[in-house]
């Protein structure tokens, strides 16, 4: 882990970076104003995304307030993650990928096992890293929502089936969100080994805070 606290030649401070291991979770609180830049370093990594009103934790991002506040069932600049009460949580604010995943889910022991068979039982999984981190926190699997999948790739057909395929990022290719209010942000840096959403091959990520310029 590395924590810094430098002003960058924009003007912008840089109040943290980590670099979160491949199957990895991570989480933070970040203040109104600061903006999450989070780097798929190595390319073809989905990126696993719960957010929270870090003073009211019943207040947690909604997909169904985001999708319906917006034309597309995905994420990309200009998107506005919504709580339950369709409150902003985070803006994406800059996006060099383009199409981000808010209908896949997060992976668990429970579906491994549907979709891939028994012998995936014992495989880690998204939400043992989301309830290890929501642990810390005083939550637990009831406080679990839907989640984002930022970079992985699940296109919709005209008659709704979707499925998930290969990535469509690259390495060294980032999204950014701003904070709208002071939000607990939590990441399974996806374990999955099963689809290409990982390319079968789970890789690093980097999260980087910013304070405002």
């Amino acid at each position: 882990m590395t924590t810094t606290e430098t002003t960058l030649a924009t003007g912008v401070r840089e109040v943290h970076r980590e670099t979160v291991a491949p199957r990895a979770p991570w989480s933070r609180t970040l203040t109104r104003g600061q903006v999450l830049t989070i780097v798929d370093l190595d390319g073809n990594q989905a990126v696993d995304f719960l957010a929270y009103d870090a003073h009211d934790t019943s207040r947690a991002y909604s997909a169904q307030a985001t999708l319906q506040a917006q034309d597309s069932v995905f994420l990309t600049t200009g998107s506005v993650l919504r709580d339950n009460e369709s409150a902003p949580l985070l803006t994406v604010v800059a996006d060099e990928v383009g199409r981000h995943d808010t209908l896949g889910g997060a992976c668990s022991k429970e579906s491994n096992t549907l979709r891939y068979g028994h012998h995936t039982w014992g495989q880690h999984a998204c939400v043992e890293n989301f309830m290890r981190e929501l642990s810390r926190y005083g939550l637990g699997k009831r406080d679990h929502v839907a989640n984002v999948n930022w970079y992985m790739n699940v296109p919709v057909d005209p008659d709704g089936a979707l499925g998930i395929v290969d990535g469509i990022s690259a390495p060294g290719l980032s999204l950014s969100l701003r904070a709208e209010k002071d939000v607990l942000v939590v990441v399974s840096n996806c374990p999955q080994v099963n689809n290409p959403c990982n390319g079968f091959d789970p890789s690093r990520a980097e999260m980087i805070v910013t304070d405002p310029a």
